[in-house]
């Protein structure tokens, strides 16, 4: 038997940057951070030649090709798996349309754990280019790049993407001091809405590929990235909130979908209330709603919002892990 934990993650500024759209025109860059949510992968020899697998339903094959839930078979094909397991997977948070890379990071974990039942090491770089594979190349999923890294990776990174499609994840390299008093200051919260992140990023693909002032917007949202990690490794928190909101004004520009009247009037309350910044993660238009304030301000901000759940979050350092293996 073989589980593997693996991160969820929370991104901050140049989010729309990893899709090829854009970056395979001029390098895209992403600041976000794995956070102490997690999905479980348990791997498990069936006593029979069969497949099981367990999510949010119930599957009994005899075959691979049978397989109904894509990234399983994917990642089963790509690692010339062919029967005789059990997969059961779990997670802490809503597994759908949430905005927080879930289904990155469930594929991460799936390989890692595969990986493992095979016997074999596997690289953090290589689970994050294995699951880009699978997510974009075999199920054709319009999605950027950045959520399998993070959720590889783990910590707290600059993550490039580069025209030649190569990625590169730097550490946030800053007083440990800082990157706490983050963690003390960003509110989560539940939108209870749910929505297709797919149809969301194919919109906003041909959007940047057609505009060229929308392509111009994200370029500036690639600057941000590049101006945060410069204020916090100067342990300059106080720029963090300012341009949270300058990002989040230029995301919701680049396609109409991406923000609704109930997000604005969330994050305008919130605002009103002492947050200097913040965003819906992901792609947009509900799941979670990240506001960043001191932490004196938290309790008008909740009270300001009191149809929405307040989520409790740390930051992860550490990426995937095998955390048992039998």
């Amino acid at each position: 038997m073989i589980i593997s934990r693996t991160p969820l993650r929370m991104s901050f500024v140049g989010g729309g940057s990893d899709l090829p759209a854009f970056y395979r025109k001029q390098k895209g860059a992403v600041l976000s951070t794995a956070i102490d949510k997690y999905v479980y992968v348990n791997v498990n020899k069936k006593f029979d030649n069969g497949i099981r697998i367990a999510y949010s339903k119930n599957e009994e094959v005899s075959s691979v090709d049978k397989i109904e839930h894509r990234l399983v078979r994917a990642g089963m094909e790509l690692l010339d798996l062919d029967g005789g397991v059990e997969i059961t997977t779990i997670a802490d948070i809503p597994s759908k349309g949430t905005g927080l890379g879930s289904s990155s990071s469930f594929t991460v974990g799936l390989l890692h754990a595969l990986n493992a039942y095979k016997g074999r090491y596997v690289s953090s770089e290589r689970l994050g280019e294995d699951s880009c594979k699978i997510e974009i190349e075999m199920c054709g999923e319009p999605i950027g790049k950045q959520d399998q890294y993070a959720a590889a990776f783990g910590g707290f990174n600059l993550i490039e993407f580069c025209p030649d499609d190569s990625v590169v994840v730097s550490p946030l390299i800053c007083d440990p001091r800082t990157v706490k008093e983050l963690e003390s200051n960003v509110l989560l919260f539940y939108t209870g809405i749910t929505r297709s992140a797919s149809a969301l990023l194919k919109q906003q693909s041909e959007d940047i590929a057609n505009d060229e002032a929308k392509h111009r917007t994200l370029v500036r949202m690639v600057q941000l990235a590049y101006d945060m990690q410069s204020e916090l490794q100067n342990n300059n928190v106080d720029a963090f909130g300012d341009i949270l909101h300058e990002n989040w004004m230029l995301k919701k520009s680049i396609t109409s979908g991406i923000s609704t009247s109930f997000i604005d009037d969330w994050y305008d309350a919130a605002r009103k209330a002492g947050a200097t910044g913040g965003k819906i993660l992901g792609a947009g238009a509900g799941g979670f709603l990240m506001l960043y304030a001191p932490q004196d301000r938290h309790e008008q901000i909740k009270a300001a919002l009191p149809e929405l759940r307040p989520i409790p979050i740390g930051f992860e350092p550490l990426g995937s892990r095998i955390i048992f293996y039998h």
